[in-house]
């Protein structure tokens, strides 16, 4: 079920980025196989098994063994879609890169997930999530005035930057592939998705509404009437009421009526209408002021965490997330009216079977048995 039913994906091994972009794509209703590296270590390694890995089939293989390598090349001329994390140049020297695997298969889209993407002068370095949002100018923003930036622990490079964007790049190459009927290669980095999330930031700047001094803008934690406040029990609730009739409105659920207060958009006042707000918001526990905002437009909500997120009301109404294999996890995502994506289920969800899984992808017993005598698949 869900709107990818149909499309077949080759996924290689990799961490975080591409299997969660594979995972969106498995959620929509994609077959994938994810080719873990039999004997693991170097690049591809395989994950640690979790949400992530739903959704999938898998099968080792030993990419150095010439039939292994012939057996991934094959099951690509059955596919959709490949998707590898390699470092540039990698896969080419492997002999899968795009060049091998067009050649194969005209309609395939080959997609490439990278922090610095397949060209420039950084495409041979290491790197990390923090490293490529702070080159985008992501990162720098994310800061109390007078601190350091701090990072969004790796959701907005690996998973928002680059799975997603990665997933979103592939049904658009797979649109694209129904008028021209060939594939392509998508070339999706995390330093390009990350710099895509600054458009609104640079736009405000550019006619003067946002400053370059972090923590001193209306949505970096400088405003008072959008940030986080500590309560009585120590945890927080969320204030974002920009508009002023939603900030009369918290301010009216506060019982705070002073005639001196200053006015909402003067920065100059905000750190006493902070002091005030945060004074008031600490006199009762997070779930008491929850329940005092719960019908109102004043956008105040308790900030909750991972692990709470799936009790709250909202949440569990709209079946926001889900249990799958004994963790609670979120659920897929959008929603379609007519084409409904269907509960995740485990990886393997029956159990590796070799055989079976290959056997779907046009190879027979006999060869699989075969293939697992000399090595070429574990």
């Amino acid at each position: 079920m869900g709107p990818l039913t149909g499309v077949r994906v080759v996924e290689i091994a990799s961490l975080a980025p591409a299997p969660f972009g594979c995972m969106i794509l498995a959620d929509l209703g994609a077959e994938v196989l994810r080719i873990d590296r039999a004997g693991g270590g170097g690049e591809g390694l395989t994950p640690p098994e979790g949400p992530l890995d739903r959704g999938r089939r898998t099968v080792a293989v030993d990419l150095k063994n010439p039939d292994g390598l012939a057996t991934v090349r094959r099951l690509v001329a059955e596919a959709d879609v490949f998707v590898e994390g390699f470092r540039p140049g990698v896969a080419e020297r492997i002999g899968i890169g795009p060049d091998e695997l067009l050649a194969i298969n005209e309609r395939l889209v080959y997609a490439r997930m990278t922090g610095w993407g397949q060209d420039g002068p950084l495409n041979q370095r290491a790197g990390h999530d923090i490293n490529y949002i702070a080159l985008a100018g992501a990162l720098e923003p994310i800061a109390r005035k007078g601190e350091p930036p701090l990072a969004p622990l790796n959701l907005l490079g690996d998973f928002a930057g680059g799975g997603m964007l990665m997933a979103l790049g592939i049904v658009s190459a797979l649109f694209e592939r129904e008028r021209s009927g060939k594939g392509q290669v998508v070339d999706a980095a995390m330093v390009d998705g990350a710099s895509l999330f600054t458009s609104f930031m640079r736009g405000m700047h550019a006619v003067g509404l946002w400053q370059e001094e972090a923590g001193t803008n209306i949505l970096d934690g400088a405003a008072p009437f959008y940030d986080s406040f500590e309560c009585s029990d120590g945890m927080y609730v969320a204030v974002g009421c920009v508009e002023p009739h939603f900030y009369l409105e918290m301010l009216a659920l506060l019982e705070i009526d002073d005639p001196d207060l200053p006015f909402q958009l003067d920065l100059t006042g905000w750190p006493e209408l902070k002091k005030v707000i945060g004074e008031r918001f600490r006199e009762k526990t997070r779930d008491e002021w929850a329940e005092i905002f719960a019908d109102s437009d004043a956008c105040v909500t308790p900030v909750l965490s991972p692990w709470e997120a799936h009790e709250h009301p909202h949440n569990v109404a709209r079946g926001s997330f889900v249990e799958v294999n004994g963790i609670i996890q979120p659920a897929p995502a959008p929603r379609f009216s007519r084409t409904e994506a269907s509960t995740p289920v485990p990886m393997d969800v029956d159990g590796r079977d070799v055989v079976r899984t290959l056997a779907s992808w046009g190879i027979d017993e006999s060869e699989t048995t075969a293939l697992l005598e000399t090595g070429a698949l574990a």
